[in-house]
């Protein structure tokens, strides 16, 4: 019988699988399609300290291998997120709960991490600095290492549970963001979030997307991902969640090979939304098939 157990700070995971955020609602709302206690865990729709209704329409456009998203972070703010979402969350699901917070400035990241982490309803901090779909938030602190680090280190004063800092990839050195996470004190990093990219409507010769440009996600951009996840795994001594472009379990597991602890599945959901159960129903004759026992010996294990 093979072993798809992971740990991410001493939190157990009975499988790697985790639905992304921003891609899986407050996760309640799949519970509809299949019993969502089959997950790994689940990385809510990204939170804000007020409520915010997003950018204008359309803000979603297809590509040949994915989809570009600018949503920008639509959601109802922290206090009701605390004390509507998750509750009604917690009520039918069991398993570890990620709260992905998103900021504008220092002290909004302080004021909702301070608050998700008293929750007794999460168990892990998700800290997203690379949203590109914002102005003046989100990516704008995770591009630059130095405010990579004030993020980093000002919610870990104020978090008793485990921070893991979101990254984006729409930097040139991955690495050096990925060290100042580190050096701040984070307890683990997720990446990647989106590429940014665009579409013109020909015939209008306009941006498809009224935010003109979004990020892009989907499997063109699983490489990339992979890419980024092998370097920071060699960079630095943190766990990693991985995430861009994964769809099937063998995704998961060539993740897994490049430093990747536990993956997170987003595109795919939009798609298919039974896209993660799938995987998860997968993973164990995929790990039979390549002579894999514990999915724990493969962590970095293409390394």
């Amino acid at each position: 019988m093979v072993s798809t157990v992971v740990t991410l700070s001493g939190v157990t995971l009975q499988n790697p699988v985790i639905p992304a955020s921003g891609t899986f609602g407050f996760g309640y709302e799949f519970a509809q399609w299949y019993d969502i206690n089959c997950l790994g865990a689940i990385s809510i729709k990204g939170t804000t300290r007020e409520a915010r209704f997003g950018n204008p329409t359309p803000r979603i456009a297809e590509t040949s291998s994915g989809m570009l998203n600018a949503v920008g972070l639509q959601n109802p703010g922290i206090d009701k997120v605390l004390t509507e979402e998750l509750p009604r969350l917690r009520h039918i699901y069991y398993k570890p709960i990620l709260a992905n917070i998103s900021g504008f400035s220092l002290d909004e990241y302080v004021t909702c991490c301070a608050k998700a982490d008293a929750s007794p309803h999460t168990d892990l901090i998700e800290v997203n600095v690379s949203c590109p779909n914002v102005h003046h938030g989100g990516m704008s602190f995770g591009t630059d290492p130095h405010m990579v680090y004030d993020v980093t280190r000002a919610v870990k004063q104020v978090c008793k549970k485990p921070v893991y800092i979101k990254l984006s990839p729409n930097v040139t050195d991955i690495v050096s963001i990925a060290k100042a996470c580190e050096e701040g004190g984070a307890d683990g990093l997720s990446l990647i979030n989106t590429l940014m990219g665009m579409r013109i409507d020909v015939k209008k010769r306009a941006p498809i997307l009224r935010n003109t440009t979004g990020g892009l996600s989907g499997p063109a951009i699983f490489p990339v991902a992979l890419r980024m996840v092998w370097q920071v795994y060699e960079a630095v001594d943190l766990p990693i969640i991985g995430m861009g472009g994964i769809q099937s379990a063998q995704d998961v597991i060539e993740m897994m090979m490049a430093g990747a602890t536990a993956v997170q599945v987003g595109a795919a959901n939009l798609v298919n939304p039974y896209a993660c159960q799938e995987i998860i129903r997968d993973l164990p004759d995929c790990m039979e098939r390549l002579g894999i026992q514990n999915l724990k010996e493969i962590i970095g294990g293409a390394h």
